[in-house]
């Protein structure tokens, strides 16, 4: 499959509509070369794919989109698909092929391909089946684009953003997982839906892996500014922590209890992925949940591994960690996730 991509050369002999239909004035002087142009690949046109490239496309957050998949004529309907929906969309040129150089000059590369979450499989399952196809991706995205920042989405993604990072040869802060982002996502709205509230009013965050270790900081929750737990003991309400636990449990398995019932998950991580890429190309600097290189962070050793903390992200990829302050507890959770994740990189040989 060649490059496809949309064209103004229509009709007998590829006639350029371009210098036909429009007539240029007198005297006009180049582009600006300060003008940025921005551009956004996505590995892997699956639902999670997809429902990342819709939501990039609905929000306005780059000038070009490139969309690689092994399989042709799926990724050829995909661009089609898309493309005919021009009149409803902010003007953005879609390429898509199943050769690399489509991404050329990207400034950020999402990687979401790999083998589908089946109900009830761990995302450490995943890994085997994931690790092989890493390396044929990783490294024509470092060859084409080898300024760009790397988003990983695949699960594992902890682990995988680690065999990314090594496998690109990148700076950390280039490379990144999409990690808790998500997860803290869903902890906000659970907490949200308790109090009735909205989900943008409360500040809470889920750290670790992406996965069954997570961690809850209920130390750092929020709400209008307002500091939970301490609210609750100044009133003398009792919270039992077993409610804490539920409310993280239930955290954990949401995605294992949409892929049940509908056999996948698409339009949350879309949604949580398409407010990184805006964060990071427009140098925002906002605070994420993202899966970085975390070793010497709280006392985290034992080898390079990347997982979830509170991050700052602008146009470089990873600006820093922020400093929250954990609890005793929170600190020795936090470890264990990590070792967790050690353990499965340790399989790895790489």
């Amino acid at each position: 499959m060649q490059k496809s991509t949309s064209s103004s050369s229509l009709g007998p002999g590829g006639l350029d509509l371009t210098q036909a239909f429009f007539k240029s004035i007198s005297n006009a002087a180049p582009p600006s070369p300060t003008k940025r142009h921005t551009k956004i690949s996505v590995i892997g046109v699956g639902n999670v794919g997809m429902a990342i490239a819709q939501t990039i496309l609905t929000q306005d957050l780059v000038d070009e989109l490139a969309l690689v998949d092994a399989k042709s004529d799926k990724l050829r309907g995909e661009m089609l698909d898309l493309q005919h929906a021009a009149a409803f969309l902010p003007r953005t040129k879609i390429h898509a092929s199943i050769d690399y150089s489509v991404t050329a000059g990207s400034d950020l590369c999402i990687v979401t391909a790999g083998a589908r979450q089946n109900p009830g499989e761990s995302r450490l399952n995943l890994l085997q089946r994931n690790v092989a196809l890493f390396k044929s991706i990783i490294p024509p995205l470092v060859k084409y684009s080898p300024e760009t920042t790397l988003l990983v989405v695949s699960n594992p993604v902890d682990v995988l953003t680690y065999v990314a990072w090594k496998l690109s040869g990148f700076p950390a802060n280039r490379v990144i997982g999409s990690g808790t982002n998500l997860d803290s996502s869903r902890f906000r709205f659970l907490i949200a839906d308790h109090l009735d509230v909205n989900a943008q009013d409360v500040q809470a965050y889920i750290v670790g892996e992406h996965g069954d270790s997570s961690v809850a900081l209920w130390s750092g929750i929020s709400v209008g500014g307002v500091p939970v737990l301490s609210f609750l003991e100044r009133q003398q309400i009792a919270l039992e922590k077993e409610t804490l636990e539920k409310i993280h449990q239930e955290v954990v398995h949401s995605a294992y209890e949409v892929i049940n019932l509908k056999g996948y998950t698409s339009w949350a991580i879309g949604y949580s992925v398409a407010n990184l890429a805006r964060t990071i190309l427009r140098d925002q600097r906002r605070i994420h949940p993202v899966s970085v290189l975390a070793k010497g962070f709280y006392g985290i050793d034992g080898g390079d591994v990347f997982l979830s903390l509170p991050a700052q992200l602008g146009r470089s990829g990873v600006l820093g960690v922020t400093n929250v302050h954990l609890t005793d507890e929170e600190i020795e959770q936090l470890r264990n996730s990590a070792k967790t994740i050690l353990e499965v990189q340790s399989q790895l040989g790489i």
